[in-house]
C-alpha cells in the first residue's frame, strides 16, 4: 500500500492539492441528470442521495453518482476522471453515474483543460478521494457491527466481515459515512492491484453523443431564451467606426442591435482574454436564423488603427503592458518580415561549448530552413456560449477550456462578486486551445445584461475561422557541423515566428551534443495568436525531427540508431543541467517502435520514416509507412510507441494517439492560413482544407510502455512528431525533402 497523510479538515478536505468535502450540492438540471448521466439500463436512480465529499454521493441502493471536475473537450476525461475515483472507492463500474460538475474552485482543482495535465495534476486526488470515501463507509459499517475496521474488506461496492459471514452495499451506510470525520490516513491501492484503471471502459457519453442527444453548448437553451450574433472587423488592424441598424432593427425577429466593448478601458487583461476584437457590433433576436439573416444586412464601417495598448498576465499571472501595432498585414509581407528578422543577429537562450569554433573547424556543414504557416482551430463547434445576468448575479453555460479565469473576467466586467457568477460546462465540440480564451463568455455576458434577458450567442463558422487566436507563423534554420570522419561537431537552431516563436531551447538534441546554439526572435503582429494543439512543439518537432532525418543521411547511419547514440550520451555523460527530458525513457519509445514496427526487417515495398519527441513530460516515437498508389503517395502505416507513464483507460488514450495521427497528418499536409491586407484568406471548409477520410492511414498501431511512473500528457504528445515522420516518409517515396508546411504546396513564396 502507499500511505499518504491528510492534515486537512473535512471542509477543506483535498483542497488546492486534494478536494474539498463537506458534500457537493448540485441540482438535477439539463446538465446535471438529463443529459450527463451514463445510466445503464435498467439500473435503479436511487430515492436518497448522500454526499461523500466532492468528487461523489452514494445512493440508498449503493448507486454511486462522480463528478468530473475538468472541462471535457473530447479527451474522455468525463470518463477517466471517475474511474480513478471508482478505482479506490472499490466500486463496480456498472454502478456508477457520471456527472459533469459545475465550477468551484474551492473543492476541485485545476479545472482547466489545456496542457494535457488533466489526469497529470489530478491523479492523487481522485484517488484520495475515492479511498477516503471507502474508508468512512468501513469507519460506518464497523460502528454498525461493532468490528474493527482492519477486519473488514470490500469488494465492488459490498463491504465484507467475513468471520461473521456478514455483508452489506455501500447504500447501507451511505448516510451514517456522510457524517464521519475525514480520515487523516489513506491507505492507497497498489498499483497491481487496480481492476478499473488500466481496463477499457466506454465513453460515458458515448450513446447520446451518437444518438444526437443534447450535451454541447449548442444544445442548450431555455425558456425566454434570445439569440445574438456579433459582426466583428473584416481585417485584422481595423476597428468599428459606425454602423446603421435601422434597417436591421425593422427585420423580422429582431430585438435589438447595439454595439459593445467587450472589456472595460482599465482592465488587466488574464492570459484567457486574448482578442483583437473588442469593439463589436451584437445583433439579438428570436432566433438563429432571423439573427443570420439580418447580420448579413447589417451596413458597418471601419477604420485602420495606429496603436493599441492594454495590461495583461501571462500564464503565471505576471502584469506586463502590451502594444498591437496597427497596420494591414499580408502573408506576402509576413515572409519578407521573417526573411530580413533572420538575417539578423538573434536572442542566444542555450549555448554548450563552443559552437562557433566548431562550426569554424568543420569539414561540412549541413543547413537547412523550414517554416509553418498560420493556423485555424476549426474545432467541429462554434464558438458559442450562454449567459442570464441578472442585477446581483449571472449563470453562464457552455463549452469552455478555461472556466476559471474567464469566471474572474466576468465577475469584473459586470460588476459582480466572482461566487455570485456560476459557470457550468457543456461537453465541447473540439477545441484544440481555441475555447482557452473565452472572449466569447464576457460578449454574451454583456449582451445579456444590456438585454435584461438570457442570450445564448452563437458564432458563424466563418466568425469562429476569421476571429484569430491562430497557431502562430514559424521560421526556423537548423545548421549541422560535421568533422572529417562524418561525425556530429555541432548543432545550431535559430529559430522565430510572428507574433511567437516555438523554441524548446532545452529539449533533446540538446544535452547530447558538445557545441551547441539555440537563438531565437519574434516579429510582432496584430494577429492574435494563442495555444494549439501541443504548441510550439507542432513546428519543433517537424522541423527538428526532419532536419536530424536529412542529418543521418549525409553521415550515412541509421536514423533511430543515431537517436539512440546521442540519448545514450545525454543518459551518461548529459551536457548542461538544464536538460528538460529523460534520455532513458525517451530511448526507450525509440527502441519500442524499432522493434513493433520491424524497422530493420519489415520495409519491403514501403517508404518509411521516423520521429520522436519529448512534450507535455511525454515521449511519442512514431513510423510512417508510404505506399505509391499509380505514383501518388499514400500514407499506409503508423507505428506510434507511447510513454505516458499510467495509462487509465487504454481504448480511449489509442483514440487520442489515433486521433493526434490523422490531425497532425492533416496539419502538415493541408492547414493554411492567409492574409490579404489584414483579411483572412479563408474563412470556412471549402478554403481551409482539413484531411479526408481517404487521405488518413489505413492503419494506425498504438503500443504503450508499461511502467508505474505518475500519468504524464497524452492529448497532445502524440500530435508532433508524425509530421516529421510523415515528412521523412515522403522524401522515401517521392525524393522530395518536404521543408515548408502545408506539404501540397512546400514552398515559402516571398
Amino acid at each position: 500500500m502507499t500511505r499518504i497523510k491528510t492534515t486537512y479538515n473535512r471542509r477543506s478536505f483535498l483542497k488546492s492539492s486534494l478536494a474539498a468535502g463537506g458534500g457537493l450540492l448540485i441540482g438535477f438540471n439539463w446538465l446535471a441528470s438529463g443529459c450527463s448521466t451514463n445510466a445503464p439500463k435498467g439500473l435503479v436512480i436511487p430515492e436518497e442521495w448522500f454526499e461523500i465529499n466532492a468528487y461523489l454521493k452514494i445512493g440508498d441502493n449503493g448507486v454511486t453518482t462522480i463528478f468530473s471536475p475538468n472541462p471535457e473537450i473530447g479527451q474522455n476525461v468525463k470518463t477517466s476522471m471517475p474511474m480513478i475515483v471508482a478505482e479506490e472507492l472499490d466500486i463496480d463500474w456498472k454502478n456508477v453515474l457520471v456527472e459533469q460538475a459545475p465550477l468551484n474552485t474551492k473543492k476541485y482543482t485545476r479545472q482547466l483543460a489545456g496542457g494535457s495535465d488533466s489526469i497529470r495534476t489530478t491523479f492523487t486526488a481522485l484517488r484520495m478521494a475515492g479511498a477516503s470515501a471507502r474508508l468512512m463507509l468501513l469507519t460506518a459499517a464497523a460502528q454498525a457491527w461493532d468490528v474493527s475496521v482492519d477486519e473488514l474488506t470490500t469488494e465492488d461496492g459490498i463491504i465484507f466481515h467475513k468471520s461473521s459471514g456478514k455483508e452489506a452495499g455501500y447504500g447501507k451506510f451511505a448516510s451514517a459515512a456522510s457524517e464521519i470525520a475525514v480520515p487523516e490516513e489513506v491507505d492507497l491501492k497498489d498499483l497491481g492491484d487496480f481492476k478499473i484503471i488500466g481496463h477499457s471502459q466506454k465513453n460515458v457519453d458515448g450513446l447520446k453523443i451518437v444518438t444526437g442527444k443534447p450535451l454541447f453548448g449548442l444544445d442548450y437553451k431555455v425558456d425566454g431564451m434570445l439569440t445574438a450574433m456579433i459582426v466583428h472587423p473584416p481585417a485584422f488592424g481595423l476597428k468599428l467606426k459606425s454602423f446603421d441598424a435601422a434597417e436591421v432593427k425593422s427585420m423580422p425577429g429582431i430585438k435589438d442591435v447595439f454595439a459593445i466593448n467587450v472589456y472595460n478601458d482599465d482592465y488587466s487583461r488574464q492570459w484567457s482574454d486574448t482578442t483583437s476584437f473588442t469593439e463589436l457590433v451584437a445583433i439579438v433576436g428570436n432566433t438563429t436564423w432571423e439573427v443570420w439573416t439580418a447580420k448579413l444586412m447589417l451596413n458597418a464601417e471601419w477604420e485602420p488603427f495606429d496603436v493599441q495598448n492594454y495590461k495583461a498576465a501571462g500564464w503565471g499571472g505576471d502584469s506586463r503592458d502590451v502594444t498591437v501595432p496597427g497596420g494591414l498585414e499580408s502573408s506576402s509581407n509576413h515572409r519578407k518580415k521573417i526573411i530580413a528578422e533572420a538575417s539578423k543577429d538573434a536572442r542566444v537562450v542555450r549555448r554548450d561549448g563552443n559552437p562557433e569554433e566548431a562550426f569554424k573547424k568543420a569539414a561540412k556543414i549541413i543547413e537547412r530552413t523550414y517554416t509553418a504557416p498560420f493556423l485555424a482551430h476549426s474545432p467541429m463547434e462554434p464558438m458559442n456560449f450562454f449567459a442570464d445576468v441578472k442585477e446581483d448575479n449571472a449563470t453562464l453555460v457552455g463549452p469552455i477550456q478555461s472556466p476559471e479565469p474567464m469566471q474572474k473576467t466576468i465577475a469584473e466586467r459586470l460588476g459582480l462578486p466572482v461566487e455570485n457568477v456560476e459557470v457550468q460546462m457543456t461537453r465541447m465540440g473540439g477545441g484544440f486551445g481555441r475555447r482557452l480564451y473565452g472572449h466569447f463568455m464576457a460578449e454574451v455576458a454583456v449582451i445579456s445584461q444590456k438585454m435584461k434577458a438570457p442570450v445564448k450567442l452563437v458564432y458563424t463558422r466563418e466568425d469562429e475561422m476569421t476571429f484569430g487566436i491562430y497557431r502562430p507563423m514559424y521560421h526556423a534554420v537548423y545548421r549541422a557541423a560535421l568533422d572529417a570522419d562524418n561525425k556530429l561537431i555541432g548543432f545550431h537552431v535559430k529559430m522565430g515566428g510572428i507574433p511567437q516563436n516555438a523554441l524548446h531551447a532545452n529539449r533533446f538534441p540538446a544535452g547530447a551534443i558538445d557545441n551547441y546554439l539555440a537563438e531565437s526572435w519574434s516579429v510582432d503582429s496584430n494577429i492574435s495568436v494563442g495555444a494549439f494543439r501541443a504548441p510550439g512543439s507542432n513546428f519543433n518537432a517537424a522541423a527538428e525531427q526532419s532536419f536530424l532525418d536529412e542529418l543521418t543521411e549525409v553521415m550515412g547511419v541509421d536514423s533511430i540508431q543515431f537517436r539512440l547514440d546521442l540519448l545514450k550520451r545525454a543518459q551518461e555523460n548529459p551536457v548542461g543541467e538544464n536538460n528538460d527530458y529523460d534520455a532513458a525513457r525517451y530511448a526507450g519509445v525509440l527502441e519500442d517502435i524499432r522493434e513493433k514496427s520491424g524497422w530493420n526487417t519489415n520495409s519491403e515495398g514501403k517508404n518509411r520514416g521516423v520521429a520522436a519527441y519529448f512534450c507535455h513530460r511525454s515521449y511519442v516515437a512514431q513510423v510512417v509507412d508510404i505506399v505509391l498508389e499509380n505514383g501518388e503517395p499514400k500514407v499506409d502505416h503508423v507505428y506510434s510507441s507511447v510513454d505516458c507513464g499510467i495509462v487509465i483507460n487504454p481504448d480511449a488514450a489509442r483514440n487520442m494517439s489515433e486521433g493526434s495521427v490523422v490531425d497532425g497528418i492533416g496539419t502538415a499536409m493541408y492547414g493554411e492560413i492567409t492574409f490579404n491586407n489584414g483579411e483572412p484568406e479563408q474563412s470556412n471548409f471549402d478554403g481551409y482544407r482539413l484531411i479526408r477520410h481517404a487521405e488518413a492511414p489505413k492503419k494506425i498501431d498504438t503500443y504503450f510502455i508499461e511502467n508505474d511512473i505518475h500519468p504524464t500528457g497524452l492529448g497532445e504528445p502524440p500530435y508532433p512528431p508524425v509530421m516529421a515522420a510523415l515528412a521523412n516518409a515522403l522524401y522515401k517515396a517521392t525524393g522530395t525533402r518536404y521543408y515548408h508546411q502545408p506539404f501540397i504546396k512546400n514552398t515559402f513564396e516571398v
